[in-house]
């Protein structure tokens, strides 16, 4: 994940299909397993949870719960400089 995610933060912003094909791979990873997706988010600086936040959506599509959701709005409360409250609202319709 930290590989992907590091191909993420480099790629251009007009790099489209670049962008695309990471976030496929990350919302791949980290789609997996609940549990394991949410201990690797524990272990996150702030810079890559912004950098996940993009994806919340497709990891909540695909999860499908609502322990998820909590567990997003606990990271939200701990980095409310992120401003992922929007972001976490959108995941929780996407189930």
């Amino acid at each position: 994940m930290n590989i992907v995610l590091s191909e993420r933060k480099k790629l251009h912003m007009n790099d489209d299909y670049g962008i695309e094909k990471c976030l496929s791979k990350m919302t791949a990873l980290l789609s997996r397993d609940e549990d394991t997706t949410m201990k690797y988010l524990e272990n996150c600086d702030a810079d890559n949870l912004y950098w996940i936040s993009e994806i919340f959506e497709d990891i909540s599509a695909n999860l499908k719960s609502q322990k998820f959701i909590d567990y997003l709005r606990k990271l939200d409360k701990k980095f409310p400089e992120l401003e992922m409250t929007q972001d976490i609202d959108i995941a929780e319709s996407y189930f």
